[in-house]
């Protein structure tokens, strides 16, 4: 059986970081599987900044929206980094995706897993409500999922300026 451990805080919290670390601390090697796609140059660059920071221990997967797919390819292959949740719900969103048959398969394909999987998500309960559709159910989605991920969790770890707190 394998150990989740679930990073959530808000934007520019630090989460990636201490992800990164507490992935590298259960294996000398990891799995970075990414959510983000490059649209545009800014977001190149941000991807740019995150691949630049992470040693030769990772080995990179991108994944934009099948992460039960990567989930199985990546098994056995050490620790696996999900760098993040929120990302991959954008991208099924964006691509009309059922999200929430796709979060479920997640769900029951995290209980499979024989490596551990440190999944980096963003907590949007703290904000106030959107002025549009499409942002009210992102948040609602992102709260949803987060819950669901959460639960299935061994540990959860909410960070806040640079410092993680054990919720869980």
């Amino acid at each position: 059986m394998s150990k989740t451990i679930l990073i959530t805080g808000g934007a520019r919290s630090g989460k990636s970081g201490i992800a990164e670390t507490m992935a590298l601390s259960l294996a000398p090697r990891a799995v970075y599987i990414a959510t983000a796609e490059a649209h545009d140059a800014e977001m190149e660059a941000r991807i740019a900044a995150h691949q630049a920071r992470r040693g030769a221990e990772w080995d990179t997967h991108a994944e934009p929206l099948d992460l039960t797919g990567a989930l199985a390819a990546t098994d056995g292959r050490g620790p696996r980094l999900i760098d993040c949740l929120t990302l991959w719900l954008s991208n099924l969103l964006h691509a009309r995706r059922n999200w929430q048959a796709a979060g479920a398969e997640f769900v029951t394909a995290l209980a499979a897993q024989r490596d551990p999987v440190v999944i980096v998500t963003n907590e949007v309960g703290c904000g106030i409500v959107p002025d549009n559709a499409l942002a009210r159910e992102f948040r609602d989605a992102a709260g949803l999922l987060n819950q669901k991920i959460a639960a299935v969790s061994d540990e959860v770890h909410l960070v806040v300026s640079g410092l993680p707190l054990k919720v869980k």
